[in-house]
């Protein structure tokens, strides 16, 4: 009989513990259910969002403009003055998708380039009143000085790392583009890279 009742009262008292501590594992349980529907969602966002950036910056040949070429260099004067539109009649809007680039670890003499785009999602004509850049290490070409509504111009942009000595430094220049859009009339591109000794 002793061993019977040992024996029920060790059942017993396992259904008890089990029994108390089922609210704890039910709570980890949707705990865990939750992260992951938060995990997943936020997936599917970072997905659909770069599709969208894809689509939105995505650009044939027939897309870009030739025209009138700029070529950049180190100028600090000032320019001429931005020809804005009036404030009523439809106004261009300067995009420049992917307007960083870390070129990363660099030789001391090495000549980089990098391609970007202007791109004009406006209703009127982009005019670009002058670019420039940052330094005399570095230079730019754009393939347009004025960019049709829905047109993109391409800025190829040229860092010399051996045009200063910047061997063991991390450095930065860019690229300052003046133009009419009256939200955005200083748009700019720049470029990084951490410089070696040879």
């Amino acid at each position: 009989m002793g061993e019977k009742s040992r024996r029920k009262r060790t059942t017993s008292k396992s259904r008890q513990e089990r029994a108390a501590s089922w609210p704890r594992r039910k709570k980890r349980a949707l705990f865990i259910s939750s992260i992951a529907v938060l995990l997943l969602v936020a997936g599917i966002t970072y997905l659909s969002l770069g599709d969208q950036e894809k689509r939105l910056y995505a650009y044939t040949s027939e897309d870009v403009v030739h025209g009138q070429p700029i070529h950049a260099v180190h100028e600090m004067r000032p320019g001429p003055r931005i020809p804005f539109l009036p404030r009523n009649e439809p106004q261009p809007n300067i995009e420049v998708p992917d307007n960083v680039y870390d070129f990363g670890r660099v030789g001391a003499s090495a000549i980089l380039k990098r391609r970007f785009v202007a791109r004009n999602t406006g209703d009127a004509p982009l005019a670009i009143s002058r670019a420039y850049t940052t330094c005399g290490c570095t230079t730019a070409h754009l393939t347009a000085r004025v960019i049709p509504p829905g047109k993109t111009a391409e800025v190829t942009l040229t860092f010399d790392t051996g045009f200063h000595d910047t061997r063991g430094k991390r450095v930065q220049r860019g690229l300052i583009i003046e133009n009419n859009d009256p939200r955005y009339p200083k748009a700019e591109i720049w470029v990084r890279a951490a410089v070696g000794w040879s």
